[in-house]
């Protein structure tokens, strides 16, 4: 069997059979899929990668497929990595949204492809960002990263993306969950979907009042109101989306660079962990924990043992 990297030359011709199946490699880890990541790097950085993230049943994927529609109008090419829920007992995706944008199908300047979560952070699989470096070096104009959204790990999308936009519904608290969950940190846009709900202003506003009371230099990000379902206040955030693009424009090297050294340090720090936990240290730990009752059993003292531990 060839080694994943083989496919570099196809990706970059935008060949999408080799598209696909460069997709594959990455989200499984197959021999020579890194190789490949780092073949292709050098032909990325062109893309504008836009995460978006909330709560499930905000209408995420039916305001992607608007965007989509939205930015092919203008004559952009699309791709679209949709992160689905995996099951905790298979590891497999429902894969949802290959449903929701089974009317671009039969367009050629879109490209949907579905990720199972597979338990990572936030939603977001291990694979999402480098299934983004194939997207990006085969040319496409845009790559829409949607993720489950289920909460606490959603900085990991700001990791991803150089623009994050947040959907939320009203009538739900998602406003103070926002908050709770550090989405006021990471997102550049908020969209409060839904917008014929009774409660949409009001949370149009408790959101501008708290990203008021945020401070620091940064702008602030933009709160937009939407109806997903019939096209309402989309124009309108394609253009807060587009504003944030233009600031980008004004370092875009640096925040791609940016970009880099976080998903390096991601990669050192894991390969570290998985150096670290040799069979003899997880035994150790073992060992550890039965040579000392529950009195003297101590977290950092045992840690120290661990670590002194050859």
């Amino acid at each position: 069997m060839p080694s994943a990297a083989a496919l570099a030359p196809g990706v970059l011709a935008a060949q999408r059979r080799a598209i696909a199946r460069a997709l594959t490699a990455v989200e499984n880890g197959l021999p020579g899929a890194a190789d490949l990541v780092d073949a292709l790097y050098p032909s990325t950085g062109r893309a504008w990668r836009i995460g978006i993230t909330g709560p499930p049943g905000a209408g995420k994927s039916t305001l992607t497929n608007r965007l989509v529609g939205a930015f092919r109008e203008a004559g952009k090419t699309v791709a679209v990595v949709a992160v689905d829920p995996s099951s905790p007992f298979t590891g497999g995706a429902i894969l949802g949204d290959r449903v929701r944008l089974a009317d671009r199908v039969d367009d050629d300047g879109v490209f949907v492809r579905s990720l199972a979560a597979r338990g990572a952070l936030g939603g977001l699989a291990e694979a999402a960002e480098a299934a983004c470096d194939v997207l990006d070096a085969a040319g496409f104009d845009v790559v829409l990263l949607e993720t489950v959204g289920v909460g606490q790990g959603e900085i990991d999308v700001a990791e991803a993306a150089d623009t994050v936009l947040v959907v939320l519904v009203p009538a739900s608290g998602d406003a103070v969950q926002a908050m709770k969950a550090g989405l006021m940190e990471v997102a550049d846009v908020f969209c409060v979907n839904k917008a014929d709900h009774p409660e949409a202003s009001a949370i149009v506003r408790a959101l501008r009042q708290m990203l008021h009371l945020r401070g620091g230099d940064a702008p602030a990000p933009v709160v937009v109101k939407t109806s997903a379902l019939n096209g309402d206040g989309v124009a309108g955030l394609v253009d807060a989306l587009g504003a944030h693009r233009q600031r980008l424009a004004a370092d875009w090297e640096g925040t791609r660079a940016e970009r880099l050294r976080r998903r390096v340090r991601r990669l050192v720090e894991a390969a570290w962990r998985r150096a670290f936990w040799t069979s003899e240290r997880r035994e150790g730990l073992t060992r550890a924990l039965e040579e000392v009752d529950g009195e003297e059993r101590a977290p950092h003292a045992l840690a120290a043992r661990v670590l002194g531990a050859e």
